[in-house]
């Protein structure tokens, strides 16, 4: 049987694990809850085939099928439903990748006003007194605006993350990308849906937004020195939090939405 295989990927902190747990729930779909590394294992495979004593050892052929094994392999595809979907916020940074490998695959992209998305990590870094996040390297934890300018820099969770969506979003493959903005997720679950069953081209299924079932990845978020750091509430709606960052932050942070901008988009990128 022929597999389908899409993608989530797009701003941290923005809805991907809840979206993930909702197509989950869908009977014709596969969706991992939190990022695999089967972005990094073709990563790190691609320099050994491209570069060194090894590179006239590959065929086009070849490297095409390693990569698709490495995906198929990850997931366990003939126990998988028809179509699967994979989950890192680097896919953004590699759709040329993907369109060689995958020409039909659409890359969801999980987005979210950059003041909503800094103010969630200082939120969470914030609920231990220690300050012992590996999201931030401990010679950027003393303060507030040390933390925000690392998540901000490239090397950082969000930097490298907006990065890499615009330069999707404004990039040659920018057809396959597919944005949905957390305001409309939390607000208009059932819509968003049933817009993504007709972009990923599945029948209309049901789904229960009041009970949400899913198992936090503990082991993940304690190696990451962040509990809690991908829990999701069991009912979808807006979660009510205070804006806890100062001003100067906040102003820098402002604008940084340009998916909402119509006259950003002369791509006419598909905004749910």
């Amino acid at each position: 049987m022929s597999r389908h295989v899409h993608f989530i990927s797009g701003l941290p902190r923005s809805g991907s694990t809840l979206l993930s747990v909702l197509l989950g729930q869908h009977p014709d779909i596969y969706c991992a809850e939190y990022s695999t590394p089967v972005c990094s294992l073709m990563t790190k495979m691609l320099s050994v085939i491209s570069e060194g004593e090894y590179k006239t050892e590959f065929s086009d052929e070849k490297v095409m099928n390693l990569l698709k094994k490495t995906m198929d392999t990850y997931h366990d595809m003939p126990s998988r439903p028809n179509l699967v979907i994979d989950n890192n916020r680097a896919w953004c940074s590699k759709l040329q990748l993907l369109d060689y490998l995958y020409p039909d695959a659409k890359v969801i992209c999980c987005v979210r006003d950059p003041v909503w998305v800094i103010n969630s990590f200082e939120r969470i870094i914030g609920r231990d007194p220690t300050l012992s996040s590996y999201l931030v390297p401990v010679e950027h934890r003393a303060t507030l605006h040390q933390r925000v300018n690392y998540l901000l820099s490239p090397a950082g969770a969000f930097g490298f993350a907006y990065q890499a969506l615009q330069e999707a979003f404004f990039g040659q493959f920018s057809s396959k990308l597919v944005l949905v903005d957390y305001d409309s997720l939390v607000t208009q679950p059932l819509s968003v849906m049933r817009l993504l069953e007709k972009e990923l081209n599945v029948p209309a299924a049901t789904y229960d937004m009041n009970n949400v079932c899913y198992t936090p990845p503990t082991a993940y978020d304690k190696a990451l020195e962040t509990p809690g750091l991908h829990e999701i509430a069991p009912k979808v709606e807006p979660q009510k939090h205070p804006l806890i960052l100062p001003p100067d932050v906040v102003n820098r942070l402002a604008g940084g939405a340009f998916w909402r901008d119509r006259s950003m988009n002369p791509k006419s990128v598909r905004i749910i």
